[in-house]
């Protein structure tokens, strides 16, 4: 293995620009993953590490848990702890990090079950979450999960809150929501538009006879005008007491959880 001292090694600023910059994980077709667990689960997943960054002290610590890492990787470097400093997003690093091609998660819209289950986050813009919607979404077994607009599911912060399953989830990237869920609506889906509205139907009487997708918004401003309008109803979650809403990943998930109960 090679050995990288210097923070201003082209290798360690392109991982750190990876790690920051959505618009260039997009350009390059990479993305970095941060953490002994997510990077070791990508590797016994099929994803293929084109760089592995290790720290001195995790080469000693994590000697066992590397092995299948290391073993899959293109490249793998030893950085001293200032660097691995650099490359985290988190307070405190385990000192593994690896940077991998972006997969073909964005399926052809086209693939859709018509009569699957699938939560849609819209302009969702807070990367927890994403991660949390799209974890909780393998957890309960939905067919996956449609993302338009809002924060790059391969935002490192995304990908920590997912724990892998975004990397695992069928993701299906939508630019043009309301034409999309037409398209449900004429394949015979049931179509529900989030919102805190009490004159909308309870989240418990989601009709499960066929095929369902639910929408949910972006955390300030909720879902747009045309998303509502293009949806076949609208549900809400009862809430007592003076709260107005709830934080986006708490709806998706106590939604998603009514509509595989």
């Amino acid at each position: 293995m090679l050995r990288i001292t210097s923070r201003n090694n082209e290798k360690i600023k392109n991982a750190a620009k990876l790690c920051s910059e959505s618009s260039y994980r997009k350009k390059t077709g990479m993305f970095f993953l941060e953490g002994l667990r997510l990077c070791c689960d990508a590797a016994e997943n099929g994803i293929h590490p084109e760089e592995v960054f290790v720290s001195e002290n995790a080469m000693e610590k994590y000697a066992s848990e590397l092995e299948v890492l290391l073993d899959s990787c293109d490249d793998c470097y030893v950085i001293t702890e200032e660097i691995a400093a650099k490359l985290s997003d988190t307070k405190t690093n385990q000192g593994v990090f690896c940077v991998c091609k972006t997969l073909d998660k964005f399926s052809n819209i086209d693939k859709i079950n018509y009569n699957g289950i699938y939560i849609a986050m819209e302009n969702i813009q807070t990367p927890d979450n994403l991660g949390a919607a799209a974890r909780t979404a393998e957890a309960l077994g939905l067919d996956g999960i449609i993302v338009s607009g809002g924060c790059d599911i391969y935002n490192p912060k995304a990908l920590r809150a997912a724990m892998g399953s975004l990397l695992r989830l069928e993701v299906f990237s939508v630019p043009d929501l309301p034409s999309f869920i037409e398209k449900c609506n004429v394949n015979g889906m049931n179509t529900y538009a989030a919102v805190p509205d009490n004159t909308a139907l309870p989240v418990t009487q989601i009709d499960k006879s066929k095929g369902i997708v639910c929408v949910v918004g972006n955390e300030g401003n909720g879902l747009t005008g045309k998303t509502i309008s293009s949806c076949s109803s609208k549900v809400t979650i009862p809430m007592k007491g003076r709260a107005e809403s709830l934080n986006a990943a708490a709806a998706a998930c106590m939604i998603m959880w009514e509509m595989v109960r």
